[in-house]
């Protein structure tokens, strides 16, 4: 399997980005001579991790016959102070909510997607230190 993108420079820090077939722009923040036209890269990074934990998780759970009412996930990472600002920590949260959830079968979707299946992750994991928490309907779950 293999995977193609490609960026072409617009102005300043802004480039016109194409991923299968979708088009969006990126960019860089004011501050670092950017004009915020779009996502920044560490950002699409986040949301990459999220999306393929996500996209595990409800699989899985729909394999296992767990109905979920609601779902997300949320990334919150640490950078480095220093050039290359680098990942050093991210937490993702995973939100639940639904009338018959029970912990085992979450925790068991969550597990997989870390250890076996999302690929996102296992780039990042040698590297970056990934800790997760679970809410279900409001609560948090003790890790």
């Amino acid at each position: 399997m293999q995977l193609e993108a490609k960026i072409t420079w617009q102005q300043g820090l802004a480039f016109q980005a194409n991923l299968d077939g979708f088009e969006f722009t990126i960019d860089a923040a004011p501050e670092v001579g950017g004009s915020n036209l779009g996502p920044q890269p560490k950002g699409l990074t986040l949301v990459s991790l999220l999306g393929c934990t996500a996209m595990d998780v409800i699989s899985i759970l729909g394999k296992m016959k767990v109905k979920v009412e609601k779902f997300s996930a949320t990334a919150e990472a640490r950078l480095a102070e220093e050039h290359p600002k680098k990942f050093l920590a991210i937490k993702v949260t995973y939100f639940f909510s639904g009338t018959e959830l029970t912990v085992e079968p979450l925790r068991k979707a969550i597990a997989l997607s870390e250890e076996k299946y999302c690929g996102v992750r296992a780039t990042l994991a040698p590297t970056v230190n990934i800790s997760h928490a679970i809410i279900v309907n409001g609560n948090r779950l003790t890790e």
